[in-house]
Order: C-alpha cells, then sequence, then structure tokens
C-alpha cells in the first residue's frame, strides 16, 4: 500500500470511529459544570469548577465559623452534627453549597449527575439532604484520605429533592486537598463508588465517571493537538479539560498559575444564553471559581461581571462562636480584588428539605 493509499485508509477508518463515538455520546444524557485540578512544580495545588444552570440559582459567599451546630434536613431521622473546621462555601438556591474550602485547605465541589441513586433508608442510620453533603464534608474533614475513610463505611443516607427549578437535586462530590490528593464520590444504584487517588483530576456530569475515563482515553489515543470534541455536553467538556490542565506548563507560579487555571475551565464553560429543554445543567456558565489550596484563597469570576475578586481565608473569623456571615451576589453586586471585607453577618441557611 503506496503512502497516499494510507493515508486516505486511515483518515476513513478515523472518520468512522469519531462517527461512531459521536452517535454513543449523543445516546448519553449531558448535564453541564465541570471541575479540574492541576498540582504545580512549586507545590501550588488549584482546582476550578464552572457552575451552569438553566436560571440564576442565587448563589452567594458564606463564611460558616467552627462549632456551628447542622441538621441534615432530611426528616425526623436527620443527621446533626457540629462543624469542627470553618469555612468558605459557594450557596446553591441559598439551600445548597455547591463548592467550597475549609481552614485546612480541603475543597469540595457538587456537580449534577442524573443517574445519581442514593438507595433507601437504612433503620439506624440517619438521613442528610443532599443540600449538605458538600458542606459535611467541610465542615468535618481535613483531608481527601480522612474523609474518603470515614464516607466509605457510609454513615449517613443521602436523600435527594427538587430544587426550586423544579429539576431533580442529584449530584455527585469531588474532594482535593493540599497535597494534591483527589477523589470522586458517585452513588450509583444505591451503592457508593470512590474514585480515590492523584491521578483524578477532572470530573464533570452525565455518563458516571469510570463511563468518562474511558471514553477519554479512546480521545487520548487521537491526541489533543489533532482533534477535540468542540460541543458543551459533558463527556466533550471531561475530554478538553482533561487535555487542556495536563497541558499547562508545570513552573509557572503567582497570577499567572491562576490565570492559567481559569483559562482552562473558561473553555469548557458554555455562552450566555445556551440552554437544552429537559437537560437543566446544559445550559449558560453562571459562575466559576478557583481554589487556591495551598494559600487558602477562593477566586471567584462571575459570567456576568467584569472583574474577578477573591476571598483569602486568613482574613476570615473562623471562632467558635463567631457569626456566620454572607457575601451578597443575587441582587446584582459586584466587586473587586479583596472582598473579605465586604461580608454581612446572616442566618445561615437551611439545606434544601428532603423526604425519604
Amino acid at each position: 500500500m503506496n503512502l497516499l493509499a494510507m493515508n486516505r485508509f486511515l483518515s476513513v477508518h478515523l472518520v468512522r470511529a469519531i462517527t461512531g463515538l459521536a452517535s454513543l455520546l449523543a445516546a448519553i444524557p449531558g448535564f453541564a459544570c465541570t471541575r479540574c485540578l492541576h498540582v504545580f512544580a512549586d507545590g501550588t495545588v488549584l482546582v476550578g469548577r464552572s457552575m451552569d444552570w438553566v436560571e440564576d440559582p442565587g448563589s452567594e459567599i458564606w463564611v460558616f465559623p467552627r462549632g456551628l451546630e447542622r441538621q441534615g434536613n432530611a426528616g425526623p431521622d436527620s443527621l446533626e452534627w457540629t462543624a469542627r473546621y470553618g469555612s468558605v462555601s459557594v450557596s446553591f438556591y441559598g439551600l445548597a453549597t455547591a463548592c467550597g474550602m475549609n481552614e485546612k485547605g480541603l475543597v469540595a465541589n457538587l456537580l449534577y449527575l442524573a443517574e445519581s441513586d442514593y438507595g433507601k433508608p437504612v433503620a439506624g442510620r440517619p438521613n442528610l439532604s443532599i443540600g449538605g453533603w458538600a458542606q459535611y464534608v467541610l465542615d468535618s474533614y481535613a483531608t481527601v484520605a480522612e474523609a474518603v475513610a470515614a464516607l466509605e463505611k457510609e454513615p449517613f443516607t443521602l436523600v435527594a429533592a427538587r430544587v426550586p427549578s423544579g429539576d431533580p437535586g442529584v449530584g455527585h462530590l469531588a474532594l482535593s486537598d493540599p497535597t494534591g490528593d483527589s477523589a470522586i464520590l458517585e452513588y450509583l444504584d444505591g451503592r457508593l463508588t470512590i474514585h480515590h487517588g492523584r491521578d483524578y483530576t477532572v470530573m464533570t456530569n452525565s455518563p458516571p465517571f469510570d463511563q468518562q475515563l474511558a471514553l477519554n482515553a479512546y480521545w487520548k489515543e487521537i491526541g489533543g493537538d489533532v482533534m477535540l470534541p468542540g460541543t458543551i455536553r459533558a463527556s466533550d467538556r471531561f475530554v478538553r479539560a482533561s487535555f487542556y490542565v495536563n497541558a499547562i506548563p508545570e513552573k509557572l507560579t503567582g497570577t499567572k498559575a491562576i490565570a492559567s487555571v481559569f483559562s482552562v475551565i473558561r473553555n469548557a464553560s458554555a455562552p450566555l444564553g445556551i440552554s437544552t429543554p429537559g437537560e437543566p445543567n446544559v445550559a449558560s456558565t453562571v459562575w466559576r471559581t478557583v481554589h487556591d489550596q495551598k494559600e487558602r484563597v477562593l477566586y471567584f469570576d462571575s459570567a456576568t461581571s467584569p472583574t474577578v475578586f477573591w476571598v483569602p481565608l486568613e482574613r476570615c473569623d473562623f471562632t467558635a462562636g463567631g457569626p456566620v456571615k454572607r457575601l451578597p451576589l443575587k441582587g446584582g453586586e459586584t466587586y473587586s480584588g479583596d472582598a473579605s471585607g465586604s461580608f454581612r453577618p446572616a442566618e445561615p441557611f437551611q439545606f434544601l428539605e428532603a423526604r425519604p
């Protein structure tokens, strides 16, 4: 076979393979939000995420002190706990913690997963609303390893509920800490699945994580410098984020490192005005965050604001008995630079009410 014939042969088979993959992806429910993690040569650990939703969920930023008494809001057998660690969290409809970082540098990101199945309540085991899952982890653990060791014993049953938009409140959870350790937690067919390791740097949405890994392995064979899928569907965003986050120069530091992770998460974002009927998370990107887990700083980027602002955790008061504070955002408020001085005392929000 001459060179020209070989090129034609390879081109035909590549097109067939991509066409087949496209058909497979078209059958997979697509829901948005993207999370990516990168560890730099100087030990800086940055995790970025986007929040894509069918409407503005009225997110705001909260400072929660240590010692805060919590209740899982999932019926009479709700989980109760006291926060061991203070945290800065981003709310979702004022009913759930979508992401946040505690004073030890542990970060939790809750993303939509349509296939989630938390199983039925178990006698003697308390219940926890899905709205409190991420916050419980931030309140309770200092590292990913500690969280995984405790959560794999399934000390509670998660309970889903409808969010104010009328869509199911279901999701999976990504954790990371200042060492670069990472874990992805999903409930499928009533059973908890945990992927734990530094290699698990990207998470999007449907299909479940193990299938995302398989699809991403296919695209690695093609090579991101040859072709990458470009839609806003979860599988396409997973592939793009995986390629670009691993292309970041390891020696970047400071603001350039932060900018590099923002550039990856923006690449996986959806333009304003995008929406898909029946799929609430295949929609416009509303906001993005980058957490610097080494320096303990939250960076926030609203899709409707021209500026990025940040909240250094060292300037937040996490003293037990101290006030809960809120940074207003849902009224269109904007900030520039360090916004830690703009928080105001507030009552903590209650988690999304769920009934087993």
